[in-house]
């Protein structure tokens, strides 16, 4: 867990960079970008779902706790895939030489993104991991 935090940390600090260089930006850095979003979110969702999701609820479960959290999780998952699309696509578009029309909204299309993520994973760091015994 603590190296899927790492690398979806390092995304996101490579999203901000490209950021905050907006609007002339590493096109190379945009593709390189746009090529590992998804499947490295994929990868990570599936992890967390078929492994820490199952173990945190099974904590929650012995302490008669709502499950509420494991639902939002997940649908932040979801919520994070499809967001990751997008960004996806328009990474690809700058690294393949669009000209950066609006540089604010793309800005504030990556920061919205790396945002959440790192939101999510403080919930993890804080919430879910201490609950499942896991040290960070």
């Amino acid at each position: 867990m603590k190296r899927a935090h790492l690398e979806k940390l390092q995304l996101c600090d490579a999203l901000e960079s490209i950021a905050d260089t907006l609007p002339k930006v590493d096109r190379l850095k945009c593709l390189s970008m746009a090529n590992a979003i998804v499947p490295l979110l994929r990868n990570i969702h599936r992890y967390e779902e078929t492994m820490i999701f199952p173990a945190y609820e099974a904590a929650l479960n012995s302490r008669d706790a709502n499950l509420d959290s494991t639902r939002r999780l997940r649908a932040e998952h979801v919520e994070d895939e499809c967001y990751a699309a997008e960004v996806t696509e328009i990474l690809l578009a700058i690294g393949h030489g669009k000209t950066v029309d609006n540089a604010e909204a793309v800005g504030f299309m990556l920061r919205g993104f790396f945002e959440s993520l790192r939101r999510h994973i403080a919930f993890e760091r804080e919430h879910v991991l201490p609950m499942i015994g896991s040290d960070y």
